[in-house]
C-alpha cells in the first residue's frame, strides 16, 4: 500500500481510503447489508494496508455505521482511523449535536471518532449549524477527547466552499473530484485552495458512483485502447484523482470483493505524478466524449428517495446514463423497461421538487427526468 501525505499532520494515510456507503445488500435493499460479506470486505482490505475507514449517519438508511462497527471489532479499530460525520440536515437544536453524537459512538462501537466530519455543508446548511453553534460544541469534543480532528464535507459552489475553509482552521475537507467534475462544485480550483491552507483534502466518487467504471461504448473504448496502460476505466479514474499532490486520498464505495481486491492492486501502482502528459491529455479527451454523450452526474446516493410519485429516480439515471454511454443503445432502452415497473418510470414525475431540495448534487431532477422520458419511454 502506498500512503500520502494529510495536510499537517504528522500521519500518513493510505491511498486508498473504504468508503462505507455502497456495501454490498440483500434483496435490492439498501437498508439490508450483507454483513458476512461486507465485514470480510473490509477487514481484507485493513489486512492489506488501508488504515481510514469512512462511514455516514444516513448511509444504508442508517446501518452502515451499524456495520463498520462490526468490521473494527477483534483488534480492526487499532489499526484504522474512523471517520463519520454529523447529519447537519437533522440538526434543529444544541441538544441535537450531542444525541447523534452518542448514537454514532454507540453504533459504532467505539468511544471516540478520529476523523469527524460536518456532513453536507453548503451555503444554506453551514449558516444553520453554525448559528447554532456546532463549533464550540466540537472544540469541547475534541477536548475531550472524543472527537479526534474536525472537517467537513462539501456539495454545492465554489464560492460557498472558500467561505466554510476560511471560515475555522479545519483539519480537513472531503470533496467530490473526478475527471468529469473538475469545474463542478468545488472542483479543482477548491481542491488547490485548500491544500494551500494546510487542510488535507479527502477525495469522495472518484469514479462519479461507479459512472468510469462500467463497459463504455466503443468510441470511449477506443480512446482507452490509445494509452500504453492497460488499466479498466475504474482505474484510469482512480489513478487520475492518485496523480495529484494535494489529494490526500481518495474513498471508495466498494461492493464486491473484488472490487476491494482490485483497487487495493491500483493503489499500490499509484502515486503523484505517474501519470505522463499524454496519459493526461488522453483522460481529458475521453471526459470530453463522455460530455458529448449526455453524462448525467447522480452519484447513486440515494438521498431523493422515496420520490412521492414512485419514480426510481437513481435507478433511472443509471440507465439513463447507461443509454448515452453505450451510444444511444436500443438495448438499454428494453433494459429499463425489463428492470422498472411502469409505476416507477421517469414519466411519474409530478415536478414537485422535492428531489431537487435533497440532492447533495444540486441536479436540475425534473429536468433530467424529461429527458429520460424522452429518451428511453418514448417510442422512436
Amino acid at each position: 500500500m502506498k500512503y500520502r501525505k494529510f495536510g499537517k499532520l504528522d500521519w500518513k494515510p493510505s491511498a486508498l481510503g473504504f468508503g462505507a456507503m455502497r456495501l454490498p445488500i440483500l434483496d435490492g435493499d439498501a437498508g439490508k447489508i450483507d454483513e458476512p460479506l461486507a465485514i470480510n470486505m473490509i477487514r481484507y482490505a485493513i489486512d492489506n494496508g488501508v488504515n481510514y475507514v469512512d462511514s455516514a449517519y444516513p448511509y444504508h438508511k442508517g446501518q452502515s455505521e451499524i456495520v463498520v462497527g462490526k468490521a473494527l471489532r477483534d483488534g480492526y479499530r487499532e489499526k484504522v482511523k474512523l471517520a463519520t460525520k454529523m447529519p447537519c440536515w437533522l440538526v434543529n437544536t444544541v441538544d441535537d449535536f450531542d444525541k447523534y453524537f452518542n448514537e454514532q459512538l454507540k453504533k459504532l462501537q467505539t468511544d471516540h471518532i478520529d476523523f469527524y466530519l460536518l456532513h453536507g455543508l453548503g451555503k444554506e446548511r453551514w449558516p444553520k449549524v453554525k448559528d447554532l453553534g456546532v463549533l464550540r460544541w466540537a472544540e469541547k469534543k475534541l477536548d475531550e477527547g472524543k472527537i479526534g480532528y474536525l472537517g467537513f464535507s462539501f456539495h454545492d459552489e465554489l464560492l460557498a466552499f472558500k467561505e466554510i475553509v476560511d471560515a475555522h482552521d479545519w483539519t480537513f475537507c472531503q470533496i467530490q473530484y473526478n475527471y468529469m467534475d473538475t469545474n463542478y462544485q468545488a472542483g479543482t480550483e477548491g481542491l488547490h485552495y485548500a491544500a494551500k491552507r494546510g487542510l488535507a483534502v479527502v477525495v469522495m466518487e472518484p469514479i462519479a458512483g461507479g459512472r468510469l467504471a462500467i463497459n463504455p461504448p466503443e468510441g470511449i473504448k477506443k480512446l482507452w485502447r490509445e494509452g500504453h496502460h492497460r488499466w479498466k476505466p475504474a482505474e484510469w479514474a482512480l489513478q487520475w484523482v492518485w496523480n495529484q499532490p494535494e489529494v490526500s486520498l481518495l474513498l471508495s464505495g466498494m461492493s464486491a470483493i473484488q472490487h476491494v481486491e482490485e483497487n487495493v492492486k491500483a493503489a499500490e501502482r499509484s502515486g503523484v505524478g505517474k501519470l505522463t502528459k499524454e496519459d493526461l491529455r488522453l483522460v481529458d479527451r475521453v471526459a470530453k466524449k463522455y460530455r458529448e454523450m449526455g453524462f448525467v452526474g447522480c452519484t447513486g446516493c440515494r438521498y431523493c428517495t422515496p420520490c412521492p410519485s414512485g419514480v426510481a429516480i437513481p435507478k433511472v439515471f443509471s440507465l439513463f446514463n447507461e443509454f448515452y454511454m453505450k451510444d444511444r443503445d436500443p438495448a438499454v432502452k428494453m433494459k429499463y423497461k425489463e428492470q422498472l415497473k411502469p409505476e416507477q418510470w421517469a414519466k411519474n414525475c409530478t415536478s414537485c421538487g422535492r428531489c431537487e431540495d435533497l440532492c447533495p448534487q444540486h441536479l436540475p431532477i425534473r429536468t433530467l427526468l424529461r429527458g429520460a422520458v424522452d429518451a428511453l419511454e418514448r417510442e422512436s
